[in-house]
């Protein structure tokens, strides 16, 4: 029988899995909630709720009779949606609640790798803002302050001057910029080297890691001004080596799964690491507990298993043969609001070409107006192609934006480079 699917979400990341999901020849329907207009493109059916209403996605699920639910963002897995669906006898994809603290805290995740010794940079835990700018003069710069929990891709501030670093303590602990229960921030070293993504399938009893992507967070060309969700993407990374992906595997994915596990709390879904190619080989800069906004788009593409069998086989703890593309690229540049990760406006009118079809679109922050797409968030969608080489893939996507009706908007001009 043919799968009914919810994807929760509404980003670019959730319009990729669900456009990806109904490429199976296993699939009838795919929802999305609450999703966002520009899915329906792609033939994504919305339904207009909160993602936080967990009662109304159980009762939905079990209306129209869905085979499992797929959790994007981070926030509903850390609320314990998975937990709840499966108290309702719903299949859902992604960690249960005591799993996701792995990106809920940094301070949970950095006593892990401590406990368990998986490369990171070395690190202080604080609450109290005297302690941290006193710890601050010891240090040498630059040097980073983390928001321990969510913040969006915001939370994280590279300090280059005392200055900058303590204003960062400041805005955590005095000013509480990101509305925690209780403000803690993680000061840690600053690591030099190159970094990339590595993300993995975990199941109980295996592991399918995918290609590593590089993701760039800083809103301007050359990795400059404030982080972002992520401004644009590519994979696969031409120095990460198989040397260095072994070793990611070895000394990284694999004991974290592990550590995971020996600590009660056995994590099922999509694990993100953030890696940093030292001199010393890959340390761990961050942990997501879910599928990271942009690497999603690009990753997807390089699938050539079906998507619906390889969660199935996670459900079902059945081992299955999961196949890339190995050859060429994927490369997305994300087109934001004017203004973004600052204040913005909203609403302004999307008049793109949809109809090309060397350029994907994945649609994020909009919103539908008189019949027409208009912008409604930060990051507004990501123009995404492939080609046998990087500048090949490049060459396409910057050719499409730059016959676009773009003034209203923003976006990298450097992805790739």
């Amino acid at each position: 029988m043919k799968r009914k699917l919810l994807v929760i979400g509404s980003g670019g990341r959730e319009h990729a899995i669900g456009k990806k999901l109904l490429q199976s020849p296993l699939v009838e329907t795919v929802y999305c909630l609450p999703g966002n207009a520009g899915m329906v493109i792609d033939g994504i059916q919305l339904v207009d709720r909160n993602e936080s209403d967990q009662k109304f996605i159980a009762s939905f699920c079990q209306e129209k009779e869905i085979s499992w639910v797929f959790v994007g963002p981070e926030v509903p897995l850390i609320d314990g949606l998975v937990d709840f669906l499966e108290t309702k006898g719903i299949k859902a994809f992604g960690p249960k609640k005591n799993a996701a603290i792995i990106e809920g805290s940094k301070d949970f995740a950095k006593q892990l790798m401590a406990k368990y010794d998986i490369p990171t940079a070395n690190y202080e835990t604080f609450t109290d803002r005297d302690d941290a700018i006193a710890y601050l003069s010891t240090q040498e710069l630059p040097i980073v302050i983390k928001a321990d929990g969510l913040a969006a891709g915001k939370g994280v501030v590279i300090a280059q001057t005392i200055e900058e670093a303590t204003q960062a303590v400041d805005d955590n602990l005095l000013n509480n910029v990101f509305d925690s229960e209780e403000p803690k921030i993680v000061i840690e070293e600053f690591l030099v080297g190159k970094e990339f993504s590595l993300l993995s399938f975990v199941g109980d009893s295996f592991v399918y890691p995918m290609v590593a992507a590089k993701d760039h967070k800083a809103i301007f060309d050359g990795d400059k001004g404030p982080n972002t969700g992520g401004m644009g993407v590519f994979t696969p990374v031409p120095y990460v080596t198989d040397s260095v992906y072994q070793a990611s595997l070895s000394k990284i994915v694999s004991p974290t799964v592990d550590a995971m596990k020996k600590e009660g709390r056995a994590f099922q879904g999509i694990l993100y690491t953030g890696l940093i190619l030292t001199k010393d080989g890959p340390k761990v800069i961050e942990y997501n507990a879910r599928f990271g906004d942009p690497e999603t788009q690009v990753l997807l593409e390089r699938l050539e298993t079906d998507l619906v069998e390889v969660i199935e086989s996670i459900l079902d703890d059945q081992s299955l043969e999961v196949s890339w593309k190995n050859i060429g690229f994927d490369l997305g540049v994300v087109v934001s609001a004017k203004g973004y990760p600052n204040s913005y406006e909203k609403g302004r009118p999307l008049n793109i070409d949809t109809t090309n079809k060397e350029v994907n679109l994945f649609f994020a922050g909009v919103a539908k107006k008189n019949d027409s797409l208009v912008s409604n968030g930060g990051r507004v969608f990501m123009a995404e192609s492939s080609g046998a080489t990087l500048e090949e893939a490049r060459r396409k996507v910057y050719e499409w934006l730059s016959k676009q009706q773009l003034t209203d908007f923003y976006y990298r001009t450097d992805i790739g480079k």
